[in-house]
């Protein structure tokens, strides 16, 4: 009976040894993932990027009459830490015109985009698309203008 107890404890003491083990892998694996992910926010607080940050994207022009114009103006703001270009403001249709700022928006700085939408020939429900390409980290971003007309 001593052989088979003594048997029954090695086992025992054997088993925590190994749990022992596989805990200190884990935590050497949890310790490591934790290290890589901080040098990477510390790359990203590093890093010299422009962010465009757009108040909304998205403008509902109501009920207009047909051959009546839309216009809103997109405000954002440059949120990152260098220059920001807007370099295209492109729309869908000839019946949508946009302005775009001519200068670099520096940082922390607000700009605008001026979209004019004209119904004519337009009568239903309206969805455009506009598509502002920038340098920013977030390179493109669409703008929708949204609204019904009606006819005269």
């Amino acid at each position: 009976l001593t052989q088979i107890g003594l048997k029954k404890k090695m086992d025992f003491f054997l088993k925590i040894n190994i749990m022992k083990q596989i805990l200190i892998v884990l935590l050497t694996i949890g310790l490591s993932f934790s290290s890589s992910a901080q040098q990477k926010t510390v790359l990203e607080a590093n890093e010299k990027v422009a962010i465009i940050s757009f108040e909304k994207i998205e403008h509902n022009f109501g009920k207009i009459k047909e051959g009546d114009k839309a216009e809103h103006v997109f405000l954002f703001k440059n949120t990152g830490n260098t220059p920001l270009i807007v370099t295209d403001v492109s729309v869908t249709c000839g019946c949508t015109a946009a302005e775009k700022p001519d200068a670099p928006i520096m940082p922390g700085k607000d700009g605008k985009i001026k979209i004019v939408f004209n119904s004519a020939g337009k009568v239903g429900s309206q969805n455009r698309t506009i598509t502002v390409s920038t340098n920013a980290k977030n390179k493109i971003t669409y703008l929708k203008m949204i609204g019904e007309v009606s006819e005269k």
